[in-house]
């Protein structure tokens, strides 16, 4: 039997790989705004990555909104990606999709109570 070398072992491939966790932490209306992604019919964010990942690929958030300490997990999938030195300085990572849940479609609608008004808003954002 080895003994552990405290070193992290190197990633899993993707086919049977757990999916991936990310923490985002909201804590600005205008972040939330500029990651939301309203299009999606379940609703979605643009998470800042320099990770790749492949279209479809299941991804877990821990999300942190504005005002509010509950963490919210949301088991999404890559819907879209922004590679590295995209056109207009826009920033990588992939845009995730939400699952159409009960749980999430609360989320969804508490996301969009927060954004209010901004959510129709013509202000660039980060995502399409």
């Amino acid at each position: 039997m080895s003994e552990p070398t405290g070193r992290p072992s190197a990633p899993a491939p993707v086919g049977g790989a757990r999916p991936s966790v990310i923490q985002l932490v909201f804590r600005e209306k205008s972040a939330l705004y500029a990651a939301y992604m309203p299009m999606l019919t379940d609703g979605g964010l643009f998470v800042p990555t320099t990770r790749d990942y492949r279209l479809g690929e299941d991804i877990y958030l821990l999300l942190t909104l504005p005002d509010d300490p509950q963490r919210y997990p949301v088991a999404g999938k890559v819907a879209w990606i922004t590679p590295a030195n995209a056109s207009g300085g826009r920033t990588q990572g992939v845009g995730v999709r939400f699952p159409g849940d009960e749980k999430t479609r609360l989320l969804k609608l508490k996301i969009e109570e927060i954004l209010g008004t901004s959510i129709s808003s013509s202000k660039p954002t980060q995502t399409i």
